[in-house]
């Protein structure tokens, strides 16, 4: 009976209705993707014409050659590194110390904080407040500035806190107190060491932010040698660095690579993130799932 319901007819129809759907959902994801990689790699004549499609046309590498002959893109690189690691590491700090104490319950006062911290997710003093507050710290057009004001994410605080609370049994937790461990050590030996699919999770939410910032720096930076790399990619795909990076080139060449060396600075702002994410993305259905089933 079992092998007539696999076979059914509906199954199979089902089957082949769900395949042709998801083949549908992956060329439409996979070929932008496809499109910029090929582009990146074409000569910029096939570019302009509109002759690639998914494979590059006439292979050159002068479209990465004019971008990494620019010093800005090596500085944002630089700058966006140490942004993303520093600031993730920040970030996975201060949202642990929120976590975990939000989810004790025996943490006296803890449905009032979390009523403070659910009201900022609704409420903001606005960009000039902000702006005023930033200078008066002595934030602006500093390293910080990119840190420090967005320093926890109360959305994933707060996912934090529903997985320790529903993933971490309370009886380790009395057993650890029982053997005379305090709050820190539980936190430390236990908790922790229990929690990497909700840490990897939050590295890739923390670290994807940090890598794509770049309204913060336009708004609080003013040297360009702490510009991140999104900010230079900006003013790239605005083309106001066109005719300093290519240098002595002539005009009509300007225009030819000027669609070539946007797709290339596409591709290499990307690939950190696209090579981080299949290492991570296992987590990611226990991170979503987190909170949907208590018991």
């Amino acid at each position: 009976m079992n092998a007539r319901l696999k076979n059914s007819k509906g199954d199979i129809i089902f089957v082949i209705m769900n395949t042709m759907f998801l083949i549908i959902v992956t060329i439409i994801v996979l070929y932008p993707l496809i499109f910029v990689l090929s582009a990146s790699f074409s000569d910029p004549m096939m570019v302009m014409t509109g002759k690639v499609r998914f494979f590059p046309k006439e292979p050159t590498l002068q479209a990465y050659k004019i971008v990494f002959r620019n010093e800005d893109i090596l500085t944002g690189y630089k700058n966006t590194f140490l942004y993303t690691i520093t600031g993730t590491l920040v970030n996975l700090i201060m949202t642990i110390a929120g976590a975990y104490p939000l989810s004790r319950k025996d943490f006296y006062g803890r449905n009032v904080l979390t009523l403070f911290f659910t009201i900022t997710m609704f409420f903001s003093g606005g960009l000039i407040p902000t702006y005023l507050v930033i200078r008066q710290l002595g934030l602006y057009n500093n390293f910080w500035v990119m840190i420090l004001p967005g320093a926890v994410s109360v959305w994933n605080m707060f996912i934090m806190r529903a997985f320790f609370q529903n993933s971490i049994p309370v009886e380790l937790e009395e057993a650890a107190f029982i053997d005379g461990c305090n709050n820190i050590g539980i936190l430390f030996k236990i908790v922790l060491p229990l929690s990497v699919p909700i840490i990897a999770v939050m590295v890739m939410y923390y670290g994807v932010g940090h890598w794509n910032a770049y309204f913060t720096a336009l708004i609080y930076l003013k040297d360009r040698r702490k510009f991140p790399l999104q900010l230079i990619l900006r003013e790239i795909l605005l083309q106001n660095q066109m005719a300093e990076m290519t240098g002595g080139e002539t005009l009509v060449s300007q225009q030819l690579f000027a669609e070539s060396i946007k797709y290339a600075v596409i591709v290499v702002a990307s690939v950190p993130v696209l090579l981080l994410y299949p290492f991570l993305q296992k987590y990611f259905v226990k991170g979503v799932m987190v909170g949907a089933i208590k018991g």
